[in-house]
């Protein structure tokens, strides 16, 4: 990925919902709450550049957001794509799908996502994750889907 990556970029907008683990004073704007505070167990779409960020910060021993499995990649559309995956409007579910796929997988070590994926036409990064290439998973948060 180069930083003038146009796709990367935005593949990283891309919204992806996030579960707050901590009361966070001030910031209720990102809730439609001007001038209140974030409470624990908040739900809010962030892009996922901030999203990350966030999940891997550490205040005292929790973590300040868990990031939550996307809705294009939950598990209904898994099992739509295991059904048919012609079928699916990948493009309708998320306008970087495969891009927003992958990056889910960097950031969370689900073999389900994997496996359906793998399967998938056009989505050959996956099998090279699946045989152990270089790329390294690392566990953010937990998922809970939707």
């Amino acid at each position: 990925m180069s930083y003038y990556d146009i796709d990367a970029i935005l593949t990283d907008a891309q919204k992806v919902p996030c579960t707050f683990e901590l009361d966070i004073p001030g910031l209720g704007h990102i809730d439609d709450n001007a001038g209140g505070d974030i409470k624990r167990g908040t739900r809010v779409l962030l892009p996922l550049w901030l999203g990350e960020l966030l999940a891997v910060q550490r205040l005292g021993t929790s973590t300040v957001v868990n990031l939550d499995l996307p809705a294009s990649i939950a598990p209904r559309v898994l099992n739509a794509l295991r059904a048919d995956a012609r079928t699916v409007d990948l493009r309708a579910l998320a306008s970087h799908f495969y891009g927003l796929a992958a990056r889910v997988l960097d950031l969370f070590d689900e073999e389900e996502v994997v496996d359906v994926l793998s399967d998938v036409r056009g989505f050959s990064d996956i099998s090279f994750c699946r045989r152990g290439g270089t790329r390294k998973s690392r566990k953010i948060g937990g998922l809970t889907g939707n």
